[in-house]
């Protein structure tokens, strides 16, 4: 049999099926199907985060949205990333994660723009990422740190959306949340767990994506709740 690949993708066994008359396997089915999740989920991720950013400088305004929890998402990233890059996995199982961690820093340096002026804190956790993040993606730290870090970036996922849906709770508004950005997060984060367990990652792995399915659910299902119906027009007495 000849092998018919692309972009790491083998349709060889299912492209001999269907010209059988057969239908595919599952065996040889559901890997191709995660395949192609995991390249579509890459190829999403290069616009996900642009909803948000657009609405934020079509409006000038950063209103209900939680510094910290934008700030916190770049620093899971970052480990998540760097991990999965140290592990050596194929770039349809996290490519996604470069896109996002970019799109994360323009998205939190926005922010910073349009909170002017900017507390001390806010720009020591700044410098401190500056000066950590390059390290790190590069691998350079010690192999059990490296463990105990993305360890750690499940709980740092999962409170970089606290904040933001305690803020939505207690203003009963998501401000400017982006709609689509939110549903694409949760969407994202779904399809994830598919393609991690076919791909055969770390349950760890595994278990961040469950976490996302959790917190941006949350987040979009408050976005659904919170949103103001438009207003209707008064129709003008004749």
């Amino acid at each position: 049999m000849v092998e018919m690949k692309f972009l790491g993708i083998d349709f060889s066994c299912a492209l001999v099926s269907l010209s059988n008359g057969e239908f595919p396997e599952k065996d040889c089915l559901l890997p191709l199907i995660s395949k192609l999740l995991g390249y579509c989920i890459v190829a999403a991720s290069t616009t996900v985060k642009l909803p948000q950013i657009l609405k934020i400088l079509k409006n000038s305004s950063v209103r209900g949205l939680s510094i910290l929890s934008f700030e916190l998402e770049v620093v899971g990233y970052t480990i998540a990333l760097a991990y999965c890059l140290h592990k050596g996995l194929p770039f349809s199982a996290y490519g996604e994660l470069a896109f996002l961690l970019l799109q994360g820093i323009i998205l939190v340096a926005i922010i910073y723009y349009f909170s002017q002026p900017l507390g001390t804190m806010t720009w020591i956790r700044a410098l401190l990422y500056c000066a950590l993040a390059p390290t790190i993606l590069a691998g350079r730290i010690d192999p059990l740190l490296f463990e105990a870090l993305y360890a750690s970036q499940h709980a740092i996922f999962f409170c970089a959306r606290i904040p933001q849906i305690w803020a939505n709770l207690k203003n009963k508004s998501t401000g400017e949340l982006s709609l689509l950005t939110s549903l694409m997060n949760f969407a994202g984060s779904m399809v994830r767990v598919f393609t991690s367990m076919q791909e055969k990652a770390p349950m760890s792995v595994v278990l961040g994506s469950v976490i996302g399915i959790m917190t941006n659910g949350t987040i979009l299902s408050q976005i659904i709740l919170y949103q103001k119906p438009p207003a209707k027009k008064q129709k003008k007495a004749d």
